[in-house]
């Protein structure tokens, strides 16, 4: 039974790794460790963050042959994934190049950042200014009445 279980959870641990078939590997281990370099950097269209290396989609099957089919015919890995983004835009790139609008996006979370840290730093420095202008000096009456109170 133990080894049963062991067997299914190693099979489940395994299962992202069996995403590519032996049927789609080349024969040549340097073209096939490029290929899989290429794809773990490609998005399968279908399932969302994950790359056509972990997918099982007919999509990401046809995306990894066709990332083999560029290398065979003798592209360079740059050209490969040009063709491949050209194809199907930007997007099928997990980490999106920063440029063009993509730049605005990249940028935006930062500038955020650091406007937000400037009004709250303005709202912080505002605040203790108008606390400080607030305080006045007791009058006589209530520093006479002040001293009763703190007598008894």
């Amino acid at each position: 039974m133990k080894r049963l279980i062991l067997s299914l959870a190693l099979c489940l641990l395994a299962a992202p790794a069996l995403a590519v078939q032996p049927d789609e590997m080349l024969d040549d281990p340097q073209l096939e460790a490029r290929a899989r370099d290429i794809s773990s950097g490609l998005r399968c269209l279908v399932c969302r963050n994950e790359s056509i290396d972990d997918s099982n989609a007919g999509l990401a099957r046809d995306l990894r042959l066709l990332v083999r089919e560029r290398l065979v015919a003798g592209d360079s890995d740059d050209e490969v994934v040009e063709f491949i983004v050209d194809r199907y835009g930007e997007y099928v790139l997990l980490n999106p190049r920063a440029t063009g609008s993509n730049l605005v996006l990249w940028l935006a979370g930062p500038a955020m950042l650091l406007v937000g840290a400037g009004l709250g730093w303005t709202y912080l420095r505002r605040r203790e200014r108008a606390e400080e202008g607030r305080l006045e000096p007791l009058s006589d009456q209530e520093a006479e009445r002040l001293r009763e109170i703190m007598k008894d």
